[in-house]
């Protein structure tokens, strides 16, 4: 097969792309400013060059085949790949940069944010596009050039810099504690407990480092945001165990109280994750070197070293 087959143009791409992401010709061609019709033959003429087919066409919705929802997949992120390397390369004309953030959304708003004016005011001409993403997931794939999760710090194929060690305490709004005063910690057990979905063993955690009895524990719901378990903790549904950090205005401005001060060390911790091919960037350098020296007024210091990267 000609190698140059595996190469379609950028117009065919861009209209699949538009298509895939719409399912609509309709759509991806105002989006374009294209006709319906063009779109419909960019698209055809793509599936005619890979000799697969892209879409089922269904009177007139269209839908992709799994060829076309992993195409779209490999496609949406090398477009926007191709697209962030030349809004950099635009940038480093006036001798600024960007570069694309993903976090762990509560962590971004309560943490991060705050702290963004202080990196502006150092580097005027870097740009830091923030996304928000709660599950690991392909930095690649996705066009991110750098995550901050929560977790041991060993992701196969990426740089890890601890950033903050992960310190949960049991949270209670005044109003429920008046409700169901507690004296002992076991006492919680009557409270329903609230938790992160991606943490389901964190109060079993809790409850057997207080030496308390795990069957005691009446589980309430999960969620998939800090933010949204912090909403729900203030609104008296229950007890939540959350990171102390995270929660630091609503416990001073007296939203939240502290149900008991046993906190508890989860072992894992806010990590940086970095492409090692990406940390010649100096963007990316300006950045990282800034998160190292702001985790320096955080709760718990983490280690200087970044964390090696593991085989892939």
């Amino acid at each position: 097969m000609n190698p140059r087959r595996l190469t379609p143009s950028m117009s065919l791409l861009v209209a699949f792309e538009a298509a895939a992401r719409h399912l609509s010709f309709t759509r991806a061609a105002a989006e374009l400013s294209l006709t319906q019709s063009a779109v419909s033959r960019q698209v055809q003429a793509l599936e005619e060059l890979l000799e697969v087919p892209l879409f089922r066409r269904e009177g007139r919705k269209i839908a992709l085949t799994d060829t076309g929802a992993m195409y779209q997949r490999e496609v949406g992120g090398a477009l926007q790949r191709i697209s962030s390397a030349s809004l950099q390369a635009i940038a480093y004309r006036t001798g600024g940069g960007s570069l694309h953030l993903a976090s762990l959304p509560t962590f971004a708003a309560k943490w991060l944010m705050p702290r963004m004016n202080s990196f502006y005011g150092a580097h005027p001409g870097i740009l830091v596009h923030m996304h928000s993403r709660v599950k690991e997931f392909d930095l690649a794939l996705a066009g991110m050039d750098a995550a901050i999760g929560v977790d041991d710090g060993v992701r196969p194929g990426l740089v890890s810099y601890p950033l903050i060690d992960e310190v949960v305490v049991p949270v209670i709004s005044p109003a429920l504690r008046k409700a169901l005063p507690m004296k002992s910690p076991a006492d919680i057990s009557q409270h329903l407990l609230l938790l992160v979905a991606a943490r389901p063993y964190v109060w079993k955690d809790w409850f057997v480092s207080q030496g308390l009895p795990v069957n005691r524990m009446r589980l309430g719901p999960q969620f998939e945001l800090t933010s949204h378990l912090i909403q729900a903790v203030a609104s008296g549904i229950g007890v939540g165990l959350l990171p102390a950090f995270l929660v630091e205005d609503e416990l001073r401005n007296g939203v939240l109280e502290t149900a008991f001060d046993l906190p508890l060390r989860t072992g894992a911790a806010y990590h940086l994750f970095i492409p090692p091919e990406k940390l010649s960037l100096r963007p990316i350098m300006a950045f990282r070197d800034w998160l190292l020296e702001q985790r320096d007024g955080s709760p718990r210091r983490a280690q200087d070293q970044p964390i090696p990267l593991t085989p892939a």
